[in-house]
């Protein structure tokens, strides 16, 4: 089981540039990748995604890589055709007001677009150091995912099995419920049948509408079949946060039926118990991947 909160970071330096991997994930429905890239790795983004689809499935991931050259070996490009437009312009300026008119260094300067820096580096130079620093950063993040989800399954495990103990109460308590029915029902026959006022037909139609209305065996049965599948999805090595949350829509449906229908104090107070442990188990699953 995993978190989808996490945290990892890794860098790498050299003689020549410093590098910088962060990455932070939060709770979200899908897997929502958000970057902040320097645009010299800009070409590696798609790779980067594939190596974080590798360890998150759900969540939102953000990652930040920073680079830091620490030798400028690139140059500055004069656009050509557009300083030579100014120089004209300028030109024509001299003739129509007959004054001599240049531009001075400072006009150059101000020119927006005149020149460029331009970094001649193959972003490929940085493939290897990218790669297995975000490579250390995954692995902190990953870890991160799985110690919390650890912890987490532990909870999950505590709060299945108060549910399961008050499974067990109710089902103890309800045997007896029956058995208490059986008799009244079978005490209201035989007076019945003594006063010579049943009519059998009649009242087998009421025994059985008395005992659908009040039975809770079934919503005892599927509840015992959730809680069955509810452990086995905290044992699961793969992403089970959306069907533990559907389990639990399920679990909660047979706990407020089983509540409805019961006319006994103590198998209220056991229904409400699990009612409060499966509100507290979708708390916690909308941190689980």
């Amino acid at each position: 089981m995993k978190s989808m909160t996490a945290y990892g970071y890794s860098s790498y330096s050299s003689d020549e540039f410093f590098l910088e991997v962060e990455i932070k994930s939060y709770n979200n429905r899908y897997l929502d990748i958000y970057h902040n890239i320097n645009s010299n790795l800009a070409s590696f983004e798609e790779e980067i995604d594939q190596r974080i689809k590798e360890v998150a499935e759900r969540g939102k991931v953000e990652i930040s890589v920073k680079l830091k050259t620490l030798k400028n070996d690139g140059q500055l490009v004069v656009d050509k055709d557009l300083l030579q437009k100014y120089e004209d312009a300028f030109s024509n300026i001299s003739n129509i007001s007959g004054k001599s008119v240049s531009l001075s260094a400072a006009d150059y300067l101000s020119i927006e677009g005149l020149m460029t820096y331009v970094q001649e580096k193959n972003p490929e130079i940085y493939r290897e150091a990218l790669f297995t620093t975000l490579d250390k950063a995954l692995e902190q993040f990953n870890s991160a995912k799985l110690r919390e989800g650890e912890a987490t399954k532990a909870d999950l495990y505590k709060l299945g099995k108060q549910i399961e103990d008050s499974n067990d109460k109710i089902k103890e308590l309800f045997d007896g419920y029956e058995d208490y029915y059986a008799k009244l029902l079978l005490s209201k026959y035989e007076e019945l049948k003594i006063s010579e006022k049943l009519d059998e037909n009649q009242f087998r139609q009421e025994v059985g509408s008395i005992l659908v209305k009040y039975s809770i065996n079934e919503e005892q049965i599927r509840l015992k079949t959730h809680l069955k599948e509810y452990f086995r999805l905290l044992d699961c090595n793969e992403s089970v946060g959306k069907r533990l949350d559907f389990l639990m829509q399920e679990m909660n449906r047979e706990t407020n039926t089983t509540a409805s229908k019961s006319q006994i104090a103590q198998i209220n107070i056991e229904a409400v118990k699990m009612k409060d442990a499966i509100e507290n188990i979708r708390e916690q699953i909308r941190n689980v991947e």
